[in-house]
């Protein structure tokens, strides 16, 4: 009876030792997140790869770089989620948005027995964008808000102020209501429904709507100057600004 049941204990601990050594390789080969933290080398357009010189990341992604060089292709496609981040605030983008120079974090999600190649083969599923410069704004803010007077066109959005903040305001002493202000490519179009912002195109601003042009320039530049230095945010129908 003893020897019987010490078969059955021991059958047992193999049975253990086998589901656990299943789990920890299960644990082991299953999918994990990598993350790979750098700089833009090229603008990303519509590319279906983002060309990026890693600099730092997760434990297991640099583990995935020895050897290797730090300029890597990183996969994207319509399931990637791009975000630009202000002010510790995220706002979904389009890859479009992301240029050269720009501090991006890529997460990837793949098994940890995956090699870089594979890794990088494999869509990201999130790549996060901080601009050029991340941190604290280095220039003053200029906020103008008015009706729009015309279609967007040719990096102008031209509006009929009549609101701002008192920056945007005192430089508009003097000068006519009706200004056009300069977009490229990383400025970012939101379009505002109760609320919820949506990322939309220039051409999707109509005229007539409710528009908030914010510029980051020097405190000492003329509103001519202001003018030509590319929004960083343009809003439609934006709320709690100025009205």
């Amino acid at each position: 009876m003893r020897r019987r049941l010490t078969y059955v204990v021991i059958a047992a601990f193999v049975l253990l030792a086998t589901g656990a050594s299943s789990t920890f390789a299960a644990r082991g080969s299953g999918e994990q997140t990598l993350v790979f933290n750098g700089h833009l080398l090229a603008d990303a357009g519509s590319s279906s790869s983002l060309y990026v010189d890693v600099n730092g990341g997760n434990r297991l992604a640099l583990k995935k770089l020895i050897g290797l060089s730090d300029n890597q292709y990183f996969a994207v496609d319509s399931s990637t989620q791009f975000l630009r981040w202000s002010h510790g605030v995220p706002t979904v983008v389009g890859e479009s948005n992301l240029v050269a120079g720009d501090t991006v974090s890529v997460q990837v999600r793949a098994p940890r027995t995956s090699t870089l190649a594979q890794i990088t083969a494999t869509a990201a599923a999130r790549v996060a964008d901080r601009g050029p410069a991340p941190g604290h704004a280095g220039r003053p803010l200029w906020l103008f808000v008015g009706s729009l007077n015309a279609p967007a066109a040719s990096g102008k959005v031209t509006l009929h102020v009549q609101s701002g903040n008192w920056l945007a305001l005192r430089k508009m002493l003097g000068q006519a209501q009706d200004e056009s202000f300069s977009y490229g490519p990383r400025t970012i179009f939101i379009l505002w429904r109760s609320g919820v912002p949506t990322v939309i195109s220039p051409s999707q601003l109509k005229v007539g709507d409710r528009i908030s042009v914010r510029i980051r320039a020097p405190r000492a530049d003329s509103l001519q100057q202001a003018e030509q230095v590319p929004a960083t945010h343009i809003g439609d129908h934006e709320p709690h600004t100025p009205s």
